[in-house]
């Protein structure tokens, strides 16, 4: 067993679980903050019942966020001690704002809107759920400038063999991230935006499938209503099919923005990783070309073995350069520049424990940086394609009652979150052997890299390691099961769930459905205060 090949796993696997949650949470408490903005502006009853509902999942999804994310800090200092040591002067700074600043306002006007359905003043109230979701946003941008550091490092100077800031300026406006910042946001109202699009098109089809909305001789959507079951009136059609059609929307607004900003962070990662672009291309010589499909053997490291099927002269070169002309450096040209930078094996040092001497290879695993670029991408290119063909189905006001669609519509959620997951696991294991990669470009700062062998916390053994990663991973999973139960659970309630007070609505909904009032929109005066949560 290899202490660092375990620890490596470990934080693999807690990091893309939580990673989870996070695009969720941001991008459908955005989406959240806007319905409640409409339905503060214009009283429309609709515009509440979304707010809960969608509201309703966004906590059970922040919440689990919360439970799986605490473990992401411990990890440092139990598995990855020097790698802290290495990064802490600099890491100081933006983790603690993250932590004391960003997740504190967040949590804190979350928990006012939780509770404030009732007691606070409605534009307070929405101002709470604004607040929050500019936190969660903050939240992300202080980890992702930690996170581009260590793609990028910027603002520093080396002292005794480890990086101290020295601009922090530099730090928190490294061009790493200010591109990284919107291309997650955006990869996150993509997550948000399918979220809605799959759920909605589940109950616009339940309907259908029960008999409640029928089609009329034009094609066009009658809405019905059945009164055996509480809430599932006119006005829950209109719900569903509203949410799809955001949904729809921002999905493809999403893909564009995450097409546009990927594109230069691509031209960045060029110039700044350009082993970890060459990888991802399986680009083993200079050329033009962009590989649309290669092969070779699997888990060899000889760019020899790859063989390009599929080939476009020239979109390389505008991914890397902005032109259809520029030569971009292959995987055979990098390497004798790599070993002559920093040195062909890893040092004679105790840090490095039992990899002290051997060979460094510093082509990362292309099976994972080739595919993993491809499924980013094309996850993302299936979700927007399927929200475009989502709004010319339903043009006429409902789904087709094909259980076959709405299966597929349902699995389509997942298309976003592979999309990121496949992103971040690129970026990530893109940048081996580093775990803080170094500048090959004049622009950087020399010399200030770390590789991952010596990141490892030297006191931990395999066993202790792999005890931990078998603990976590089943906590993880157990963890799982309860959000996705939840998130069924209250799904297929549908808005009732919550809004339990639909039950016994008044005749006249839109009598007290306004902002404030003591009917659907804030329920009745002797509620429980947290009956939307629970």
């Amino acid at each position: 067993m290899d202490a660092l090949e375990i620890a490596r796993w470990q934080f693999g696997i807690t990091t893309v679980y939580h990673f989870m949650m996070v695009p969720l949470t941001i991008g459908l408490g955005l989406v959240v903050a806007v319905i409640q903005t409409a339905w503060h502006r214009t009283g429309n009853p609709e515009y509440l019942r979304m707010t809960k509902f969608w509201g309703k999942l966004f906590l059970i999804n922040f919440i689990m966020g919360v439970a799986t994310g605490i473990v992401q800090e411990f990890q440092f200092g139990m598995a990855w001690s020097e790698y802290s040591r290495f990064v802490g002067d600099v890491f100081g700074a933006p983790l603690a704002l993250e932590a004391l600043l960003a997740f504190f306002v967040e949590s804190t006007f979350l928990g006012l809107w939780i509770f404030g359905w009732k007691q606070l003043k409605p534009g307070i109230h929405l101002a709470c759920l604004w607040i929050a979701v500019i936190g969660s946003v903050f939240s992300a941008y202080f980890i992702i400038v930690a996170n581009s550091w260590m793609q990028h490092p910027v603002g520093v100077e080396m002292v005794d063999g480890r990086p101290v800031m020295t601009d922090a300026w530099a730090v928190f406006t490294n061009n790493t991230a200010l591109v990284a910042v919107p291309h997650t946001l955006f990869g996150a109202l993509a997550v948000a935006g399918g979220f809605l699009l799959g759920i909605a098109w589940y109950h616009l089809w339940r309907r259908r499938r029960d008999g409640v909305d029928t089609v009329g001789a034009d094609g066009k959507v009658i809405p019905g209503e059945a009164e055996d079951i509480p809430g599932r009136d006119r006005d829950d059609h209109k719900v569903w099919l509203r949410s799809l059609r955001i949904g729809a929307v921002v999905a493809m607004i999403s893909f564009a923005g995450t097409a546009l900003t990927g594109d230069l962070q691509g031209k960045l990662m060029f110039e700044q990783q350009p082993m970890k672009m060459a990888a991802a291309e399986a680009a083993c010589h200079d050329g033009t070309g962009f590989s649309v499909l290669s092969i070779g053997n699997l888990g060899s490291q000889d760019c020899d073995d790859i063989v390009a099927l599929i080939e476009v002269p020239g979109i390389l070169s505008y991914l890397a350069k902005g032109d259809f002309t520029t030569e971009v450096q292959g995987v055979n040209s990098l390497l004798p520049q790599y070993k002559e930078a920093y040195g062909t094996h890893l040092p004679d040092n105790p840090i490095y424990g039992e990899r002290a001497g051997q060979e460094i290879d510093y082509l990362p695993v292309m099976e994972v940086t080739y595919w993993g670029f491809r499924m980013m991408i094309g996850f993302g290119g299936l979700a927007a394609l399927a929200a475009l063909v989502a709004l010319w189905i339903t043009r006429k006001g409902t789904v087709p009652e094909s259980r076959w669609l709405m299966r597929l519509a349902v699995f389509g959620i997942l298309a976003p979150f592979g999309a990121n997951a496949a992103g971040w696991i690129f970026t990530e294991m893109g940048r081996q052997p580093f775990v803080v990669a170094p500048n090959p470009d004049p622009s950087g700062i020399d010399q200030v890299f770390m590789f991952t062998a010596a990141a490892v916390s030297p006191g931990v053994t395999a066993g202790e390691l792999l005890a931990s990663l078998v603990t976590l991973t089943a906590v993880y999973a157990v963890l799982l099961v309860v959000e996705v139960k939840l998130l069924v659970k209250y799904i297929r309630g549908g808005v009732v769930s919550a809004m339990p007070e639909l039950v016994h609505a008044p005749a006249d909904e839109n009598e007290d459905a306004t902002p404030g009032s003591g009917g659907p929109g804030g329920g009745k005066p002797g509620d429980d205060v947290l009956a939307f949560a629970y």
